[in-house]
């Protein structure tokens, strides 16, 4: 099975440090490969835009003052047209203007520099925090993550900086509240992929967290508002009800998306149903937080369901989100193979790595087959869905379990 071959990983110390290395270096090898394309080296001088391309155009309008002009989409069109020398795939934004500035020192360095300073730190942080979370399981999510951080890597996203926000609003949840929620408060740069965790808090009462994190996007939307005027949030509201528009036409590449409703959209479902099926996994996805914070016997365990289903409930999730998920994994296992059968286990470890990897070869058969033939199935949302399903039938479990186990306790005494 699935599962016994990856669980080999962990066996010895030794092992464990081989598969490691090996993960490192080829991530090391994918960082360095995309710096050369991204600095457009050689035979890339004309290549289209990427994700990160996008990043740095917007860092260099925080400087110029006219940030307000990426919202609206026939100017950042323009902008994108003339950082790619010629025609290339349109990417819209709409990002919160606090992610901008976060992106403006990038703007001071050539796109390829910027790329590797952004991607390589964010990677480290990722992989650091990972680390902690893990401990003796770190190479055995890193060998499951592998396809979904390749991935990032390979489009310059931001999935390694949130996927460690969220990793350390984990670490410090219990212990350091203030920094938990420092960084759950920096999460509004996407705080779609926030929800779960921020109901979790709020159903374990961790008020102190919730309460700095409330601060910090406040604190943060004044500052955006006296650098860039009212006019950025009106412009920001726009390009979101603009993009929706994009999503219910299927303008977006939903192959790539990992949502439910990217996945019954290019089933062929029309915009309506897949938004009310989006509607119905996001309400599950919340469920599974709530149940797990009430029944799970470890508050851990309770903890990952949380971050693993932080990625089914916007509609807007695409694989480069998907590093979030390895904190999720990693705060579950010590509690999985007594809750889950190789079997079970071996279904949970192949959806993450097809929810990975699927939107990783899509790509690649798409660069290279002829214009016309880029219908692709969005397999990660299907994948997602299933996960989720598995994730609750893993808490019905573990609420059947809990009340034998106290019975057994009771008896022996």
């Amino acid at each position: 099975m699935l599962a016994d071959t990856l669980e080999q990983v962990q066996l010895s110390p030794s092992k464990r440090a081989t598969y490691v290395r090996l993960a490192l270096a080829a991530l090391t090898a994918i960082v360095a490969f995309k710096t050369f394309w991204f600095a457009r080296w050689g035979g890339w001088a004309d290549r289209e835009l990427a994700d990160f391309d996008a990043f740095h155009i917007v860092a260099q309008r925080v400087w110029r003052g006219d940030l307000d002009q990426i919202y609206h989409f026939a100017a950042l069109l323009k902008m994108q047209l003339e950082a790619a020398g010629g025609a290339t795939g349109f990417m819209p934004w709409t990002y919160p203007p606090q992610y901008a500035l976060l992106l403006a020192p990038l703007a001071f360095l050539p796109v390829g520099l910027a790329y590797l300073l952004f991607t390589a730190g964010t990677l480290a942080l990722y992989l650091a925090v990972l680390r902690r979370i893990a401990d003796v399981n770190f190479a055995h999510v890193l060998v499951i993550l592998f396809p979904a951080l390749a991935i990032t890597i390979g489009s310059g996203q931001n999935g390694f900086l949130t996927g460690a926000l969220i990793a350390l609003v984990c670490l410090n949840v219990e212990r350091r509240p203030l920094l938990a929620g420092l960084a759950l408060g920096a999460m509004v740069i996407k705080p779609h992929l926030a929800i779960a965790v921020g109901v979790y808090l709020l159903a374990t009462r961790h008020w102190i967290a919730l309460a700095t994190a409330t601060a910090v996007v406040l604190a943060s939307s004044l500052l955006c508002t006296l650098l860039f005027g009212w006019q950025i949030w009106t412009a920001w509201l726009g390009a979101i009800k603009e993009s929706a528009s994009y999503l219910e036409q299927g303008f977006y590449p939903l192959y790539r998306m990992v949502s439910a409703y990217a996945a019954l959209y290019q089933a062929g479902l029309s915009a309506n149903i897949s938004f009310w099926g989006q509607v119905i996994v996001a309400a599950l996805a919340l469920c599974a937080v709530l149940f797990a914070t009430a029944r799970a016997t470890s508050s851990s365990f309770a903890l990952g369901i949380a971050v693993m289903v932080s990625v089914m409930i916007s509609p807007y999730a695409y694989d480069y989100d998907l590093p979030i998920l390895g904190i999720g994994l990693a705060l579950i296992l010590p509690d999985l193979a007594g809750l889950a059968s190789p079997r079970i286990r071996s279904w949970m470890y192949g959806l993450i790595l097809l929810a990975g990897a699927y939107g990783l070869l899509q790509s690649a058969r798409l660069a290279v087959q002829k214009p016309g033939q880029d219908f692709a199935p969005a397999l990660g949302g299907f994948a997602l869905m299933a996960l989720l399903l598995l994730l609750l039938g893993l808490l019905w479990r573990q609420a059947q379990l809990a009340p034998a186990s106290s019975q057994a306790a009771q008896q022996r005494l």
